[in-house]
């Protein structure tokens, strides 16, 4: 057999692959195809097992079905020291198997555990100088998976939660196009009748006197970052606002043509089922649920009377009920225990 080439820190064959490899589908594929070949095995493995003892992932350079290598079990997995590299007769498993391989462990600082494979015969002293050499690459590119995966489940809630109170963001250039949004935005755009890529994808409002005020704002952005935001009311039921706002986020990798961003807030509901919803959760009656949410939208009492079909002297009434229901002071405290409650999540 040849001598083995030990990758250096220019090397492209391995290394490249190994720190792009959380990138690939199925992830590392490539890496391990070239270790087993580099290391004239059948197969390369590598084992995988987040911390809090969640489920072991195997990625194979085959197309071998997912499973752990035979010849090795849980107990010997544990039981390897970091970066040292086993071969099978060192290894204490109660499972039988043929052949032979090499195994190392490497940890990372996360809590994350890999374990790095080869299977086949006849693999000698370079196959685990190879592998050792290796070692402080993989605990790296696990470093930068670990924290791929973190941030992206905490992107996952976050968006979850964004996605509950119907926000979304839109970003425009200085001629109102559409650079990126998010999908909750995508829907809005998608779905509703307020907002919609016109010609070119730029944003446009239903309303042509709004769509005339987001082009004048978006263009004294683009001439001025230091303008102040603006709100801007698109609907009334279901609530539905924008904040107009200059960019003044900069980072390295991303485009420069972005001048606005067009923050969007509303209300997935209906009134009616809000209302609904509000009576549920204060155990008020219909009528109370109605008002509640009228005055919750910044109606003054006449006008809550007004839209609800009551009298000024009812609906005072019936507002004294809603403020000891809900806990509230006052109307203002009204509207902060109902857009602030879990009804925003509903």
């Amino acid at each position: 057999m040849a001598a083995m080439r030990i990758p250096s820190p220019g090397d492209t064959d391995l290394l490249v692959p190994l720190h792009d490899g959380q990138f690939e589908q199925p992830m590392w594929r490539t890496f391990l195809v070239r270790l087993a070949r580099e290391a004239g095995a059948d197969h390369a493995v590598l084992i995988l097992r987040p911390a809090e003892g969640r489920e072991t992932v195997a990625l194979w350079s085959g197309d071998k079905a997912q499973g752990v290598v035979p010849g090795i079990d849980d107990h010997a997995l544990g039981a390897m020291r970091e970066e040292r590299v086993y071969a099978l007769a060192e290894l204490r498993s109660t499972q039988a198997a043929t052949g032979d391989l090499r195994a190392m462990r490497v940890h990372e600082t996360g809590g994350m555990d890999a374990w790095l494979v080869v299977v086949g015969e006849g693999l000698g002293a370079a196959v685990a100088a190879l592998m050792a050499a290796l070692a402080p690459h993989l605990r790296a590119a696990l470093r930068g998976f670990a924290v791929l995966e973190r941030e992206k489940m905490r992107s996952t809630l976050s968006a979850d939660a964004i996605r509950r109170v119907n926000f979304g963001w839109i970003s425009l250039d200085a001629r109102c196009r559409i650079l990126d949004c998010d999908p909750q935005a995508e829907r809005v755009l998608q779905r509703s009748g307020l907002l919609r890529r016109g010609p070119y994808d730029r944003l446009t409002p239903a309303s042509p006197a709004i769509d005339r005020e987001l082009t004048d704002l978006v263009k004294r952005f683009a001439a001025d970052p230091e303008e102040r935001p603006r709100a801007i009311s698109l609907s009334r039921d279901p609530w539905t606002d924008l904040l107009v706002a200059p960019h003044r986020i900069r980072a390295i990798a991303a485009g420069s043509q972005t001048v606005a961003m067009v923050y969007l807030s509303g209300d997935r509901r209906s009134t009616a089922d809000r209302c609904e919803q509000l009576a549920e959760l204060f155990n008020l009656s219909a009528s109370e649920a109605k008002l509640a949410w009228a005055m919750a939208q910044g109606s003054t009492i006449a006008e809550a009377a007004s839209e609800c079909g009551l009298t000024v002297e009812t609906a005072r009434n019936y507002s004294k009920r809603i403020y000891a229901k809900t806990g509230a002071r006052g109307q203002a405290d009204l509207v902060r225990h109902i857009l602030r409650s879990v009804l925003a999540l509903a």
